[in-house]
């Protein structure tokens, strides 16, 4: 569902009317009275399995158990727990094999933390909420956040803090262990057989030799070696202002950041509409759109749908590819 008074409810209908006829069939664990204005028919369901009968009819809403009282436009903390809610559910009905993904909607983290969150978003909770469920065998372990576009795809490292909180924990573990669920999700679920990571250095000019920064000598260089010496196809670190033209972007699959704007700024100036965010490594297939809740637009009609639809179709695709490979 996502956040209620967000704009998740118009562009979740829109995604229906657009995927109506397709392969692709979705149910949404919601309120039904979030899609009274949405133009669209909507089905109650009561279980998964009635998704793909009703879907060429109408919406499929699975109903929830907490009531959301939600106004275009504002978010309210009162409705924290019915968004909880939703993202438990599709949670558990992914790992019980019962949905084959799930995709999120935009939260409010805001909200959320005001109502007792104790997550900073959606990839830490949904991490937390898989953490005792079987994952692929020999595969690391996330949550790892890739923003994937048809140009380019990233990777933060650090994701979910302040950029001086993020320098103090960046560490060669961490890279590594960011770079091997990176290579290991794009041979499994996005079907590269020997992938590519090209890894950005911290500091201007990957620091200059030093002069601009210790961090990319003593931290990111050991990291990009312990990669190579795992067989990970890595290169870096790599200043960061010369990743991302096209020339260099053809070189690499993915390319894993330091910083989460390093990461996001280019993938969303090449694709900012149709960029999805994907959660890697986890025993689920999970995907989002890249944006917001966009609350200054939400119940106009304004809001676009194709970072949604887009979401939608990847997590059809990396469901066929996973099962393709077991």
């Amino acid at each position: 569902m996502g956040e209620p008074g967000g704009v998740g409810a118009e562009i979740t209908a829109a995604a229906w009317s657009a995927l109506n006829g397709s392969a692709i069939t979705f149910f949404v664990i919601a309120d039904p009275a979030t899609f009274k204005n949405s133009g669209v028919t909507v089905v109650e369901i009561d279980a998964p399995s009635m998704a793909s009968s009703a879907f060429s009819k109408a919406l499929p809403v699975l109903p929830l158990k907490t009531q959301v009282n939600a106004t275009p436009g504002v978010s309210s903390s009162e409705n924290a727990a019915a968004v909880i809610e939703s993202i438990r559910c599709a949670t558990s009905y992914a790992v019980e094999g019962a949905a084959s993904g799930i995709v999120t909607n935009p939260i409010q983290k805001s909200s959320l933390i005001e109502a007792g969150f104790e997550f900073p978003g959606h990839t830490e909770f949904l991490a937390a909420l898989t953490k005792d469920a079987p994952i692929i065998e020999g595969r690391e372990r996330g949550p790892v956040m890739m923003i994937a576009g048809p140009l380019l795809k990233t990777v933060p490292v650090t994701i979910h803090q302040s950029v001086v909180s993020a320098i103090g924990s960046l560490s060669t573990a961490m890279i590594v262990k960011t770079g091997l669920v990176t290579a290991q999700a794009l041979q499994s679920d996005f079907g590269i057989a020997e992938p590519c990571l090209a890894i950005s250095g911290l500091n201007p000019h990957a620091g200059e030799s030093g002069v601009l920064g210790h961090e990319d000598n003593e931290i990111i260089a050991p990291a990009v070696q312990i990669l190579r010496d795992a067989g990970v196809n890595a290169r870096g670190p790599l200043p960061a202002d010369t990743m991302f033209h096209e020339e260099m972007r053809a070189s690499y699959d993915a390319a894993l950041c330091m910083l989460h704007d390093q990461a996001l700024i280019p993938a969303k100036t090449l694709a900012f509409h149709d960029a999805v965010n994907v959660t890697l490594g986890l025993p689920i297939i999970r995907t989002s759109p890249d944006h917001g809740t966009a609350l200054d637009i939400a119940g106009k009609g304004e809001a676009r749908a194709d970072s949604l639809i887009a979401a939608i179709k990847l997590a059809a695709e990396l469901t066929t590819q996973r099962r393709s490979r077991k």
